[in-house]
């Protein structure tokens, strides 16, 4: 690889992740002793723990140490749920929108299981295109559904 195609590639690498990142930094008001707020809900740890993940395989992938990929990708396409009792709440408020969340879910499943498999093949190119997939399909999300989703829950205008 030249010197100036993995420039090219750390770069978008780098693009994608600075805008996912500026996705997931919003920080959520904390509602301290208030009865009356709702308390965070489950899906707002599952965002930070796939941020993590995230911002691992980046690094990850700027080292080309696909190993590591091949471990933290499935962290990523089978990340936890939240819990019943919580994921009702949010399938209720989603109504109809519901299945447009489910298919950003099963677009960055998708894409993450493909990046491991090219990881396991030491395919750097074919990891690139699957981790810009999944940053794809977060931000189709994000753009869809957290801004009235934080609104909802949390009463941030």
């Amino acid at each position: 690889m030249t010197h100036r195609k993995h420039s090219h590639a750390f770069g978008t690498i780098t693009l994608t992740v600075t805008a996912c990142l500026l996705l997931w930094g919003f920080q959520l008001p904390a509602w301290a002793g208030d009865a009356t707020q709702i308390e965070p809900l489950a899906l707002r740890k599952i965002m930070q723990e796939l941020g993590r993940n995230m911002q691992a395989i980046t690094g990850a992938i700027s080292q080309e140490e696909w190993v590591q990929v091949v471990q933290l990708a499935p962290k990523v396409a089978a990340h936890p749920e939240p819990p019943l009792t919580k994921k009702m709440r949010i399938l209720a408020y989603l109504g109809a929108d519901a299945t447009k969340f489910r298919n950003f879910d099963a677009q960055t499943h998708e894409a993450a299981l493909a990046m491991k498999l090219a990881a396991a093949s030491s395919d750097g190119k074919a990891v690139i295109q699957s981790f810009a997939h999944v940053q794809e399909s977060c931000l189709g999300c994000h753009q869809a559904f957290r801004k009235p989703f934080v609104e909802h829950f949390y009463g941030a205008r």
